[in-house]
């Protein structure tokens, strides 16, 4: 729509009185406070309401009283000004929001400035979100006590947060809501400092060490870090827990303990692979998720062309987790015999019903030496585990070779409860190979089981 002049229409009002900008009447700023509040309120920004004092005089200081505030690209030194002006006498701070631009990078003790001009503020809602200064490692900021906030944010970027002593009331006694991104901070000190906690969210946390949730009343957890080596949980109503992260030590403990939990989805990949003992196999990924009331665990396993070191007892590692009854496994061979690797896997997962072997064949290393030690033991053929809860088989990437008729024979055997096997075979290979008439062999000898054998040719 475009506006335009007219000459023929008369001005319906006269020039305006005292108090406006023409000096006649101003009737907006003859409404009552809470009106005017209302107004300002709709501007959804602090800075914007303080202009509003350019209109008249009668704004002039009024949009300190708003029971939201919303400071965005401010200045440091224009923040701190507003923040001294804000009175909460009859009428309490529901949100308070600041988010210092990234241009403006702040020190530690600009921060905790920052922070206890907040607190004086008393809001319910807090959101705030500041750059530290660009060192190399984090600096400590302690973050004075929110007695009134229900939901709190921080996003402090290359800083770490810290609480003063028990003993001078510091941390969030009311917070049902916590986030947190890019600063480092005390799991276990923090939650301890929030009894009523119900959901905690903590994004691009790197070197927290081990997450240590003692809570009773947590309810949500959502993680995602780096340089991760433990996770301690005790949450007796925790219904949703999510983990990202990364690994970098061998010795990683985990406990968890939350008999209400109904979604679970825990992902990590290792910077330094948990290295099987005597083998040239390292674990690099897993992941574990809780799914129609069943836990889940996938397991990534590659192999290497040289002798690794390493002393990692997956059955050790593996009791560790909740009981899972479903297991992905994903072997990256690059040509090697996996047979071995997957019994020692197998063996230490016996209560699961359904598997999932998953086969890489990375084509682009030379091929497997013969005697090659990636099939040790020379006896895996012949060994004998209980896998009595097995009832239903995938495989995929089967190239129908003589060592995995094998794996495929043994499987048979240690499953007795065994119902379905479903056998797809690699895309590199014809249906017509013998290993794969060995296969069909093989499954006809059992006249319970249900099987199929696919080929993408």
């Amino acid at each position: 729509m475009e506006f335009r002049s007219d000459p023929r229409r008369r001005r319906v009002a006269g020039p305006c009185g005292p108090g406006g900008a023409g000096g006649g009447v101003d009737r907006i700023s003859g409404l009552p406070d809470d009106l005017l509040l209302h107004v300002l309120a709709r501007l959804r920004c602090a800075r914007a309401a303080a202009h509003a004092s350019l209109l008249s005089r009668r704004w002039r200081g009024l949009w300190r009283y708003l029971p939201e505030l919303t400071f965005r690209e401010i200045a440091p030194g224009a923040l701190d000004a507003a923040l001294a002006q804000v009175a909460r006498t009859e009428l309490p701070l529901s949100l308070l929001d600041i988010d210092v631009p990234p241009g403006h990078r702040l020190s530690p003790a600009r921060v905790a400035s920052l922070l206890r001009a907040a607190a004086r503020a008393a809001p319910a809602e807090l959101s705030f979100v500041v750059w530290g200064l660009p060192e190399d490692r984090p600096t400590a900021v302690e973050v004075p006590r929110f007695h009134r906030a229900t939901s709190v944010k921080f996003a402090m970027w290359n800083l770490a947060i810290t609480l003063p002593d028990e003993a001078e009331g510091g941390g969030f006694p009311v917070a049902e809501k916590l986030s947190i991104d890019g600063c480092i901070f005390d799991f276990g000190a923090l939650i301890s400092r929030c009894p009523r906690l119900r959901l905690l969210q903590a994004r691009c946390i790197d070197g927290i060490g081990t997450i240590t949730v003692h809570s009773p009343t947590i309810e949500s957890l959502d993680v995602d870090g780096v340089s991760l080596r433990g996770v301690d949980i005790v949450a007796p109503l925790l219904k949703k827990f999510t983990l990202m992260g990364s690994y970098t030590r061998r010795d990683l403990s985990v406990s968890f303990s939350a008999p209400m939990v109904q979604d679970v989805h825990w992902s990590a990949h290792f910077s330094t692979w948990w290295v099987l003992t005597g083998s040239m196999w390292g674990l690099c990924r897993f992941s574990l998720c809780l799914e129609e009331g069943a836990y889940r665990l996938h397991l990534r396993i590659e192999a290497q062309d040289f002798w690794l070191t390493g002393d990692v007892n997956l059955k050790q590692k593996i009791a560790q987790f909740p009981c899972f009854s479903v297991l992905k496994l994903s072997l990256v061979t690059c040509g090697h015999i996996y047979g071995a690797t997957a019994l020692n896997v197998l063996e230490v997962c016996t209560d699961i019903k359904r598997l999932t072997l998953v086969i890489y064949d990375l084509k682009v290393r030379k091929p497997c030496m013969q005697n090659c030690r990636c099939d040790q033991p020379y006896n895996w053929r012949n060994q004998n585990i209980s896998l009595a809860a097995l009832e239903e088989v995938e495989i995929e990437g089967f190239e129908g070779a003589e060592h995995e008729v094998d794996l495929l024979k043994l499987i048979l055997k240690c499953a007795p409860m065994l119902k379905a096997m479903t056998v797809t075979l690699s895309d590199e290979v014809s249906p017509c190979i013998s290993g794969c008439e060995e296969i069909c062999r093989v499954l006809k000898a059992c006249p319970s089981l249900k099987w199929s054998v696919y080929s993408l040719h």
